[in-house]
């Protein structure tokens, strides 16, 4: 594990008179009802950067006229901190966090939050708030960094002024046990040349149709396809997916359409260099998952995310389709063993990933 780099900074701190946290059982929170004391809050106006503070968890005051609300100039991260055995607050590849936030900024057209500001901002937040995360066994501190467009003004351009805010929200499980996708030829997630990689606040909004048609099929989210042939898997919008063919680990390409999750990332890296497994990021198409499940090929199915971490599918249905996967899961229990073990430092971390904030 590595420990954040010393720093010059200072954030002004305003503490809450009187912390909320013993009214909170951390053992039973569910996944977004209960948030922590604190947050951060930093302004650019044309370009600069005005001193971030932290204070208080509050609601934000915004004028009727406020871009973000007309235009949608909004992105987000989410990410997590857990405590090791002893204690420690630990993060997971902020670094990474950051980067994504400003590619996303980019595709937006907004400000770029600044390296020092995001991850300053979010340790000393963390340590801020640090006797809010749960028990390993009973959760983790999710961690919601946000960007959005607010300008008092109706006109149709870019933003000149941003706010950027930094809550935390103590956390259970996103998905309690397995989970059952729906497949749709009906709506698309996201197109070639749109905001499918950008972590945009208006891509969620937009995939709500498609999550109401797989509830009234009794499933828990909605599997995408691509937006040309509505063949090909995409991701699931909470998370990326992984078949195991053969004993080959099998996801959808990144091109565009499809969010660069961090967990993705460090699954694929584990499966390569830790567990030996022969990877291959490409095309895969519905009709291929249905025929490897029929062939017996097709022996494990499983999304990917911050929020979901290593998630079993259970099936797949819709539109003709269904796939009911079979159990055991030896790929996906491994894989989450060893994200969970070195990210609460109870096995070496090659890869550098894990801060610890002492």
């Amino acid at each position: 594990m590595s420990a954040p780099p010393a720093t010059s900074s200072a954030i002004p701190i305003q503490r809450v008179a009187e912390s909320r946290l013993p009214d909170v059982d951390l053992t039973r929170v569910v996944f977004g009802s209960v948030y922590s004391d604190h947050m951060l809050s930093a302004t650019c106006r044309d370009g600069a950067w005005e001193t971030p503070s932290i204070g208080p968890f509050r609601p934000i005051a915004l004028h009727p006229a406020t871009a973000v609300f007309h235009y949608a100039q909004a992105i987000f991260e989410g990410m997590k901190a857990h405590r090791t055995d002893e204690g420690v607050p630990v993060l997971f590849r902020p670094r990474q966090n950051w980067k994504r936030l400003n590619r996303s900024a980019r595709r937006m057209v907004m400000a770029d939050v600044p390296e020092e500001l995001f991850l300053d901002g979010l340790r000393t937040l963390v340590r801020l708030d640090r006797d809010w995360i749960p028990p390993n066994a009973h959760g983790s501190l999710y961690i919601r960094p946000f960007l959005m467009a607010v300008d008092p003004y109706i006109g149709v351009r870019p933003s000149r002024e941003y706010q950027f805010h930094i809550f935390t929200a103590p956390v259970g499980a996103y998905y309690e046990g397995s989970v059952n996708l729906y497949v749709t030829r009906r709506w698309i997630r996201a197109a070639e040349g749109g905001t499918g990689e950008a972590k945009a606040a208006g891509n969620y909004s937009g995939s709500y149709a498609g999550m109401a048609e797989a509830s009234e099929h009794g499933c828990d989210n909605v599997l995408w396809l691509d937006s040309k042939e509505h063949r090909y898997i995409e991701e699931c919008g909470t998370m990326n997916m992984v078949f195991v063919l053969g004993g080959r680990v099998v996801t959808p390409p990144l091109g565009g359409t499809i969010l660069p999750g961090i967990t993705r990332d460090s699954v694929l890296r584990l499966c390569r260099e830790e567990m030996g497994l022969e990877v291959e990021e490409r095309p895969i198409s519905i009709e291929e998952v249905v025929e490897a499940h029929a062939d017996g090929v097709l022996s494990e199915c499983f999304g990917v995310g911050t929020a979901a971490v290593v998630t079993r599918v259970a099936s797949l249905v819709g539109d003709g389709v269904e796939v009911r996967l079979p159990e055991p899961t030896a790929v996906q229990d491994e894989i989450r063993d060893r994200l969970t073990t070195i990210r609460l430092g109870r096995r070496p971390d090659p890869f550098g990933w894990v801060e610890r904030l002492d």
